[in-house]
């Protein structure tokens, strides 16, 4: 069993081309002894935003606090807010913004 604090754990900003203003945590992955879930949580800024890109791995998605967008493959943009939940299939074309003025910050919880 493993149990952390996320305060701790350290808040890396996210470097990928096409990405602006988007930090990331690793709230729960190998290093915890997990051999096959990553649970990580993003903060997108006022602004900011992941690059459009596609996984070989499925994921789903928790918002934790704010609001933001999620454009599918097609560029059309999906309102998130607190309290909903999302799944992007595998080699599914995404990205996620925010256009507002507060942070928007959710949970990514893939398999590895």
């Amino acid at each position: 069993m493993r149990i952390n604090q996320n305060i701790q754990i350290s808040e890396d900003i996210v470097i990928m081309e096409g990405t602006k203003d988007v930090t990331m945590q690793i709230l729960i992955g190998p290093d915890d002894g997990s051999q096959s879930i990553v649970m990580r949580k993003f903060k997108v800024a006022p602004g900011g935003h992941t690059p459009r890109h596609t996984h070989d791995f499925e994921h789903v998605i928790k918002v934790e606090k704010g609001k933001g967008k999620m454009v599918d493959a097609d560029g059309n943009e999906h309102d998130l807010t607190e309290g909903m939940s999302a799944f992007v299939p595998a080699d599914e074309l995404h990205q996620f913004t925010n256009p507002y003025d507060k942070v928007f910050e959710f949970l990514c919880i893939i398999k590895q």
